[in-house]
């Protein structure tokens, strides 16, 4: 069991619309109040996308990162709140078919190149960036990156000085990452987060957490987290199998059946959950030290 547990908060997302919960951040002043929230309430470390602020939708747009994170400093320093940024590099990588033409992109394809995906982690330089090591069915669509694309990115994020969280939604994506590793690019402790319960990836139960965690490199920093009904059940696995917390509103729009959540509240109940568990969770600055991610401004 790990008894020193960090909590991450998802506050967005890229899916999920304001139709369904009117409380989705979407505009940067909204994204950068939900990291705050869900600062204030116990999470040491802030997950961020960023939206078009007119109709809802993903974005990759540069300014709106650059507002959206320059916001959350700046209320970081008046509020006197500290939280880890940690930013999406897991967008442009979506491929929908051509239905008459299968050799090329149809409605929906955002494919970007490696150095594309990583622009605004260059321009604004967070503590962490998520990596999502491979390419996978993701519910409707496949999320393409391949291996050379990977090792590209990895050498980016690399010399950045960035730290990568690598998000592995199938067992392969853990042995291509230690590869990564074994050709320098991945610099150690390697930072883990296993996503469970993305149609049609890893299944959220603690069989496949167990089996996940157990191929992981030796001297890893890990965490996990299941989408929707599962969120808090995965919580609770994660901190029996000796991982971290990772709960907000990208994964999981309810506090209870029937009940839309807050950031906030997510993360107030898995702090609860952690510590009737005899376990505590740890600020921001001492999730920095035991991952090895650097402030960088």
């Amino acid at each position: 069991m790990n008894n020193e547990v960090i909590i991450t908060c998802p506050v967005t997302g890229s899916g999920v619309k304001k139709d369904r919960h009117t409380n989705v951040p979407v505009t940067p002043e909204e994204i950068s109040d939900a990291a705050i929230e869900a600062a204030l309430a116990g999470a040491a470390i802030a997950h961020l996308h960023v939206r078009n602020p007119d109709t809802g939708q993903a974005s990759n747009d540069l300014e709106l990162y650059q507002e959206t994170v320059g916001l959350l400093r700046e209320k970081m320093k008046t509020k006197g709140v500290d939280v880890v940024i940690n930013i999406t590099a897991g967008m442009g990588g979506e491929f929908v078919p051509d239905a008459t033409n299968p050799n090329v992109g149809g409605p929906g394809t955002d494919m970007l190149s490696p150095v594309d995906r990583l622009k605004h982690i260059d321009a604004i330089r967070p503590e962490i960036c998520t990596f999502d090591c491979g390419s996978l069915n993701f519910s409707d669509y496949a999320y393409v990156s391949t291996p050379d694309m990977l090792r590209e990115m990895a050498a980016i994020i690399q010399k950045m000085g960035v730290k990568p969280e690598i998000e592995a939604f199938e067992f392969g994506h853990i042995w291509m990452a230690k590869q990564l590793m074994s050709e320098g690019l991945i610099d150690a402790p390697p930072l883990f987060q296993l996503c469970l319960g993305i149609p049609f990836a890893a299944e959220a139960n603690g069989e496949t957490m167990l089996a996940m965690r157990n191929m992981l490199p030796e001297g890893a920093n890990w965490g996990a987290f299941g989408v929707g009904p599962t969120q808090m059940a995965m919580a609770a696995q994660s901190v029996i199998f000796g991982g971290h917390v990772r709960v907000g509103l990208e994964d999981n729009l309810y506090l209870e059946r029937g009940v839309l959540a807050s950031n906030g509240q997510l993360v107030s109940r898995a702090k609860e959950i952690i510590e009737r568990m005899g376990a505590k969770t740890l600020t921001a600055e001492e999730a920095r030290k035991k991952f090895n991610a650097v402030k960088q401004s």
